[in-house]
């Protein structure tokens, strides 16, 4: 029981000097004793520790789904076609694509222009607002042209009001010609509707 009672103090002590600063001042020593004991085993003390409380769940928020209903037919129409030469560049065909997401009322997109810089197209098109009530229907228009050239980087921006729907981020708009960057407005236009 003696050793019990020395080990417990000296854990205490233990525990005591790791958990704070303690400059020793004089010598100390443990008294001797010769006592006989007789006691019950007794208990270790109880801790509640409280510590950050975490909620996993969810929250209801109001946000933009696309549910669009799309019927596609197809249909032979004429498209453009560009074919560009580069000396000593191999070229491939593909199809340049503008699409707008659309809703409120429908509107028309033109493909009014392209220019090459260098290594970049810019396609440069047109989004129209027209009279026709689309009532709570969205929809997307679109125009292509058909190109045989060099792998080029393309640009695509649309000259119009920017419709609020998330599909619309895709390209760069501008009001007017005018509010082009001066490098698209001196790049060689090779294409015009």
């Amino acid at each position: 029981m003696k050793k019990l009672i020395l080990l417990f103090a000296i854990g205490a002590f233990t525990f005591s000097v790791t958990s704070c600063k303690i400059d020793k001042e004089e010598s100390g020593e443990m008294p001797e004793l010769d006592v006989d004991v007789d006691a019950d085993a007794g208990e270790l003390p109880e801790y509640d520790v409280d510590w950050a409380n975490v909620d996993v769940g969810t929250n209801t928020r109001t946000v933009e789904i696309p549910k669009v209903v799309v019927v596609m037919e197809e249909e032979e129409v004429e498209v453009p076609y560009i074919d560009v030469n580069m000396p000593g560049e191999d070229k491939e065909e593909r199809t340049l694509m503008v699409e707008a997401e659309v809703s409120g009322n429908k509107h028309d997109i033109e493909i009014q222009e392209i220019r090459a810089s260098k290594n970049r197209l810019y396609v440069i098109s047109r989004l129209e607002k027209l009279d026709t009530d689309l009532g709570d229907k969205t929809v997307r228009v679109q125009d292509q042209v058909d190109i045989n050239a060099p792998d080029l980087d393309v640009k695509h921006i649309i000259i119009g009001n920017k419709v609020d729907r998330v599909f619309n981020n895709n390209y760069t708009y501008v009001n007017s010609m005018n509010d082009l960057d001066e490098s698209i407005r001196n790049a060689e236009v090779i294409y015009k509707r």
